[in-house]
């Protein structure tokens, strides 16, 4: 079966793409200055200097490309930079713009020193890019009228504009794109410390009672990421209201965030079938994805994208040349014992 990017996972509630149930509380939650924005301090940092230095010559910042895994706030970062040089914020993805016609369009109603930001921005065409190269450069868009010998190009000027581009997938941007943005910042997970201080204050605003254990125990299996914080502490809620007296404590969310079968760590039932596989039914690896996929009844994409990128960075799993391994800490978190043959004792 042929996999493309627009295909969707089943719904997993440690997924931290965007889901239509998320979006309502992240326009809630959604901090609207830097000294709202809990964590990413060296972006934060970066990206006030040069806001500052761009007023204070009166130009429009430099085009701005963030880039990291998907959930920690690059779109509430380009609505913040928006805020604090006071302009307007165009928001839109790169699947949307599906025709060279549809930026124009765009980039020709933006007023001075505005903000557009396109989200998965390695989505573009290669038609829209190549309009998008003289408009990041020289502030003109070139248009082509008519067809055939009668064809001409007429050059039109923009507005001084900043493009804020987002994308969880830098290595798929061309190099002329990636060129031509000034400034470019990584994204990273979040500590369990900021993710405590985020569910928090989500707590806060929402009006729900909650304690420093309580919010800890949320954000300790939040895999990193503000989204899925925010997520579990809605479902937490729930918990709280029906089985004790509506405040989220740690008993209370390690009940709750049990009973949705994510566990300390934030793995959930998918993460732990797809490492037993590994463990128990290959010897600990290595094993081909397409031969995992097949073994635990998922697709291979689904694995590739959602499972494997946290569990490589909590050390569980490594990728070899033959194929996925899993680690002497994957054995241990599971309860198994890791020999140095590699061989499984259960």
């Amino acid at each position: 079966m042929i996999q493309t990017e627009d295909m969707e996972f089943a719904p997993r509630m440690i997924s931290p793409e965007n889901t239509n149930e998320d979006n309502d509380i992240e326009t809630t939650l959604r901090p609207q200055a830097f000294h709202e924005y809990i964590g990413q301090d060296k972006v934060k940092e970066n990206l006030a200097i040069y806001i500052k230095a761009a007023k204070l010559r009166g130009e429009p910042l430099d085009h701005v490309l963030l880039y990291g895994p998907p959930g920690l706030g690059k779109t509430t970062l380009s609505a913040i930079i928006a805020h604090e040089l006071g302009v307007n914020l165009r928001v839109t993805t790169g699947p949307a713009i599906e025709k060279p016609g549809d930026l124009v369009s765009l980039l020709t109603s933006l007023s001075d020193n505005d903000v557009l930001f396109i989200d998965e921005i390695h989505r573009l065409s290669r038609a829209v890019e190549e309009i998008l190269y003289p408009a990041l450069e020289d502030r003109v868009i070139d248009i082509i009228i008519g067809k055939g010998p009668s064809a001409r190009s007429i050059r039109m000027d923009l507005k001084p504009f900043t493009l804020i581009g987002a994308t969880t997938r830098a290595g798929q941007l061309s190099a002329p794109l990636r060129d031509r943005f000034g400034v470019i910042q990584r994204l990273e997970l979040y500590s369990k410390e900021q993710l405590t201080d985020i569910v928090r204050r989500s707590a806060m605003i929402l009006g729900i009672p909650c304690t420093l254990d309580g919010a800890a125990e949320v954000a300790g299996r939040a895999r990193g990421t503000p989204r899925i914080a925010n997520r579990l502490l809605k479902r937490v809620r729930d918990f709280a209201d029906v089985m004790g007296n509506g405040e989220i404590n740690q008993k209370i969310a390690s009940i709750a965030l049990t009973r949705l079968e994510i566990d300390e760590l934030g793995l959930d039932s998918l993460d732990r079938r797809m490492l037993e596989m590994i463990i128990k039914g290959y010897g600990g690896g290595p094993v081909g994805l397409e031969t995992l996929a097949s073994a635990i009844g998922e697709e291979s994409v689904t694995i590739e994208d959602v499972c494997e990128p946290y569990l490589m960075q909590l050390g569980f799993l490594g990728r070899t040349p033959r194929g996925r391994c899993a680690t002497k800490l994957a054995y241990e978190h599971l309860g198994f014992r890791f020999q140095d043959d590699g061989q499984l004792t259960l």
